[in-house]
């Protein structure tokens, strides 16, 4: 038996989506008669694709547009995209020995950290994740700088020895400080954002620039981070460096959607996603998207895909979860250094003769600031307690001091660890004891 809402339901045909029947209120949104259900942000539920300029060879792609760089550019980005596997195999090295308590190496994605680096501004405010150590050394924060911070010598100045090994802060270079805790940067650099468009003499010329994984876009922050700037909004880039693995744990394991890039339009950001293997798709990517970030005033998000070569950090070994052969098969196949200098060669711009000279330099270099920041002392001990807050100290900090100071002078001198460790700061802690 028919009841009498048969009719109705027999109507409900495929209708064409032209057809016009308003919008809801205060919303662009179309309504359409027919139900659909969407699981892509492109249409019929392709990927999202990946911007490239030059092939695994370091040949243009067809129709692919050239960046306008000339020899002298290409070297920079060449030479300092070769600095970082130098720096991360002595500090790697020296972590073994016990030297220094920590590293996080950033092989296979050279590409992606100086290509952004050089797209930036150099007044650019950077909030880095733990790999973004290209940033600073295309600012000029030099190699000796990088070694002071890993020991945590009296040249520290990222943090006076207070910071673990590649946490690097520099106002100077308006890199802000790198905190442990995954993702915190991201709400914090729409903040700096918001900030700076409320800057008269910033405004015009200035943005944020945001670095993280793709596991750190696992957290909440990276919700918070990204509504915050879209709504307020502010002028953020949130660049995301999907290297294939949150520690242990693979991308595809991570997300079941369309990559980080996906998640960009649901919080109506200009997004794109490039091939991070390549110094020039970065390079024209970032460029392009700061200046949408800056002209918008609003985040813009870049997803990078690369592929990470090395372990996660010395504290973890990356062959009890993964096969060697597919890391040397990505180390051979798609290696972001090989590629750029293969297009140099071909420009003109380099050959095996300087590839020789380049390495023996910078391993020099890097030796020279390891053999010096290893000689250096620590900061004197009394500066465990600067720089903490703003304005007059407060009761607690030198509640901790005298707390100290009574527990050095009595086992400074008799207990050995103790004794040994003084020894390593400038003075031996008699700024504290002798006070």
């Amino acid at each position: 038996m028919l009841c009498k809402f048969t009719p109705r339901l027999r109507s409900l045909r495929p209708l064409n989506r032209s057809v016009h029947l308003g919008h809801l209120p205060n919303s662009r949104s179309p309504i359409v008669p027919t139900l659909s259900f969407f699981n892509s942000v492109t249409a019929s539920d392709e990927k999202i694709p990946t911007f490239r300029v030059l092939d695994g060879v370091g040949k243009p792609v067809d129709g692919a547009q050239l960046p306008e760089i000339d020899e002298a550019f290409a070297r920079k980005l060449y030479e300092n995209m070769q600095l970082l596997p130098t720096l991360d195999v002595v500090l790697y090295n020296v972590q073994r020995q016990g030297k220094i308590s920590f590293h996080v190496g950033l092989h296979g994605e050279e590409a992606t950290i100086i290509g952004s680096a050089a797209a930036l501004e150099l007044d650019d405010e950077v909030l880095g994740q733990y790999r973004e150590m290209g940033v600073l050394l295309w600012r000029g924060f030099g190699i000796d700088s990088v070694m002071a911070q890993c020991f945590g010598n009296q040249d520290d100045i990222s943090g006076k020895g207070r910071q673990m090994p590649v946490h690097f802060g520099s106002p100077q270079h308006h890199f802000h400080t790198i905190s442990s805790p995954l993702a915190t940067q991201i709400p914090q650099a729409a903040g700096v954002g918001y900030a700076l468009r409320r800057t008269p003499d910033r405004r015009s010329r200035s943005i944020a620039a945001c670095y993280f994984g793709e596991g750190a876009a696992s957290e909440g922050d990276f919700h918070a981070g990204l509504l915050l700037a879209s709504t307020i909004p502010s002028p953020t880039l949130f660049i995301a460096r999907n290297n294939g693995f949150a520690i242990s744990t693979p991308s595809s394991e991570q997300y079941y959607g369309d990559g980080i890039a996906s998640r960009g339009p649901g919080y109506g950001i200009d997004t794109v996603r490039v091939d991070g293997n390549d110094v020039l798709a970065v390079l024209v990517a970032v460029r392009e998207a700061r200046r949408r970030t800056l002209e918008q005033g609003r985040a813009v998000l870049v997803e990078a895909m690369s592929y990470r070569v090395g372990h996660h950090s010395t504290s973890d070994d990356s062959f009890a979860y993964r096969q060697r052969s597919e890391v040397e098969d990505r180390k051979r196949i798609d290696n972001p250094i090989a590629r750029f200098r293969l297009f140099m060669e071909a420009q003109g711009w380099w050959n095996a003769e300087e590839e020789e000279a380049l390495k023996a330099r910078l391993k020099a270099d890097v030796m020279k600031a390891f053999k010096r920041a290893e000689a250096l002392p620590r900061c004197e001990l009394g500066e465990l307690f600067t720089d903490v807050y703003a304005g007059e100290e407060p009761w607690n900090i030198r509640e901790q001091r005298n707390e100290l100071v009574g527990l050095l002078k009595k086992y400074g001198k008799t207990w050995e660890p103790w004794r040994t460790e003084l020894s390593k700061f400038k003075n031996g802690g008699k700024d504290l004891t002798q006070a």
